[in-house]
């Protein structure tokens, strides 16, 4: 059993630092490499008709991630928070070009989104420096009581 709870800290440590670096990355595209930089990407997504809260709220999904994920700040909670953008980015590319990556489909944002799903129920890994708290304890505190393991609702 330890064994078991050895290795899902690891693989949360491994995953949350690829999801981490994903974001530096795609925050790195944005700033440096898109011509026409944030204010492009940004204008891009308005002209497609999203309201500006959308960009809004992706760079602040993308930069949380990028600066959290890495260092294990609450790391379950950041994840939690960029999968409706996931949902969202696979919903964009699905409706435009399809299902398959090599047409800039919405396979890669699915890929994403079960990478940023498995994190949330993994947990934040091994040196997480601020570990996301126990939704059961998280509950606990707003004052909703969880039934425990095996008892009856």
């Amino acid at each position: 059993m330890e064994a078991q709870a050895s290795a899902l800290r690891l693989g949360g440590l491994l995953l949350r630092l690829l999801i981490g670096m994903l974001f530096v990355a795609h925050l790195y595209w944005k700033l440096t490499i898109l011509p026409g930089g944030l204010e492009a990407w940004w204008g891009n997504l308005v002209k497609a008709g999203y309201p500006p809260f959308v960009p809004a709220y992706v760079l602040s999904a993308e930069v949380a991630g990028a600066l959290l994920m890495i260092p294990g700040v609450l790391s379950r909670y950041v994840a939690l928070y960029a999968v409706p953008m996931m949902i969202g980015a696979a919903q964009f590319w699905l409706v435009r070009k399809g299902f398959y990556f090599t047409k800039a489909g919405a396979e890669l944002p699915l890929v994403w989104l079960a990478l940023l799903g498995i994190q949330v129920v993994i947990g934040d890994g091994a040196y997480a420096l601020a570990p996301s708290p126990d939704w059961r304890s998280l509950a606990g505190r707003l004052g909703v009581t969880v039934p425990s393991r095996g008892s009856a609702a």
